[in-house]
């Protein structure tokens, strides 16, 4: 069922139970008066011919029965009797008074509660007690309300056709609100059905307003903007990456086929081959970079973390670099407050020396001393490391470029590299739930500062 038809059923449920209830209530408040006020009427009539009866010695009952019978106030199928304290009927206005009482305890409930009102057989019975002279009498009074009964069959009627039209009426205004209301959302589906993979670049028509549309109109167009992003970035890494392989491989056939061409000697085959070893070393650097940069790309990466302590792990980054490097120098320095304060993290120490490797690496290599600094600092939340070199920098406009893969800042293009360790550094630090912020100025140096939330 389409939320259009949910909504108008649902609307015409709450407001029939509404108007159910509604009709119900009137319905049963005025049956409950009408049968208030015939029993009132009939009590009162029951109380004046047990006063004519009983208190007037001169009233003959056949005289009252007479009267009785004649006159216009009588109610329809009107019916009294009167008994005494043996429950022996001393008048009736009838001929007989089987069908009246039915019941023998009816007459004992009577002397017990003292007035009584009740319904049998479409008729309203009042009973009461009259006491004269220290002698309790029982009345017994019962009819039919013609003209009470037929006014409530009116309102029932009225009440039944007028819920059914209601209803009706209700029903299709609910199914034309509906629709007229799901109409921004139905433009919304048209639309976004309009967007593929070739035309990204179409946004829905989002309304001035600051109602629900409008927000799910501007959060599918902020979602849009996500995946454009993303297909960018990854058709950039597809061709980055496709030129990057390709680049090597081309060298290693190139130089593989100048090598087949003619006989040479041994010392030719040995210079060749190395140039080759170097370019397939290369290759394999790059691909390692890129299986790790996939590996923690991944959301649900299956990242065991521990207790790091960010000292050791920038002692071992430092020793694995200057091993592979040996012409390139680390300084490195505490601050006041890290020397007195816990340096351990919540991480992976692997993927920590990877990251820090990465940036001594960088410093080193557009340094013209091929020097980095690094200074450890730390207060109460946050353990702070800081990569300083005094190499070419980073021109404004690329820095917000320097993580996505590849990417490589036109100063820097002479000097070898892939683009891939800065995207693979910040990947990592936002696994750790910490903070990567870069300051630079063109040929005068840059400065990574890494912030890592501390184990308490």
């Amino acid at each position: 069922m389409k939320i259009r038809a949910r909504i108008s059923v649902t609307f015409l449920i709450i407001v029939a139970a509404n108007l159910v209830l509604f009709s119900l209530a009137i319905y049963f408040i005025s049956e409950y008066f009408r049968q208030r006020d015939f029993y009132y009427r009939l009590a009162d009539k029951a109380r004046i011919t047990a006063r004519l009866l009983i208190e007037e010695d001169k009233i003959d009952p056949a005289i009252l029965r007479l009267i009785e019978r004649n006159n216009l106030t009588s109610l329809p199928e009107e019916h009294i009797v009167i008994y005494d304290q043996q429950n022996n009927p001393i008048y009736a206005s009838a001929d007989t008074t089987r069908d009246l009482v039915g019941q023998r305890d009816l007459l004992d409930r009577v002397r017990k509660q003292k007035q009584l009102y009740l319904r049998r057989n479409d008729k309203e019975i009042a009973g009461l007690t009259h006491t004269y002279r220290q002698q309790e009498f029982v009345i017994i009074a019962t009819a039919y309300d013609e003209s009470g009964l037929t006014e409530i069959a009116h309102l029932r009627n009225i009440l039944g056709f007028g819920l059914v039209f209601s209803l009706s009426l209700v029903g299709i205004s609910g199914w034309m609100f509906a629709g007229r209301f799901l109409q921004p959302i139905s433009n919304v589906i048209r639309q976004v059905d309009k967007i593929t993979a070739s035309n990204l670049n179409l946004r829905v028509d989002a309304s001035d307003n600051s109602d629900e549309i409008a927000q799910l109109a501007n959060t599918f167009n902020s979602m849009l903007d996500r995946v454009q992003e993303a297909f960018e970035v990854q058709r950039n890494f597809v061709a980055n990456a496709s030129h990057e392989l390709r680049t090597p491989l081309t060298i290693i056939t190139g130089q593989i086929e100048v090598t087949l061409i003619k006989p040479r000697t041994v010392e030719e085959h040995e210079a060749k081959w190395k140039a080759v070893l170097d370019v397939i070393k290369r290759l394999n650097v790059l691909s390692n970079n890129l299986l790790e940069l996939t590996q923690v790309s991944l959301d649900d990466a299956p990242i065991k973390f521990q207790e790091v302590a960010l000292d050791e792990a920038i002692y071992q980054a430092t020793k694995m670099l200057t091993t592979r490097r040996p012409d390139y120098q680390v300084i490195f320095s505490f601050e006041t407050e890290a020397m007195y304060s816990s340096l351990t993290v919540q991480g992976s120490l692997a993927l920590l020396i990877s990251a820090f490797v990465n940036l001594m690496e960088n410093g080193c290599k557009f340094s013209p001393k091929n020097q980095v600094q690094v200074i450890l600092g730390a207060d109460e939340r946050w353990a702070t490391i800081q990569f300083k070199d005094e190499g070419i920098g980073i021109d404004p406009a690329d820095i917000k470029h320097i993580y996505e893969p590849f990417f490589r800042a036109e100063n820097a293009k002479r000097i070898l590299g892939y683009g891939i360790g800065l995207p693979l550094t910040y990947r990592i630090i936002q696994l750790h739930r910490g903070q990567i912020m870069v300051s630079s100025r063109l040929n005068e140096g840059t400065t990574f500062t890494l912030k890592l939330p501390k184990t308490f």
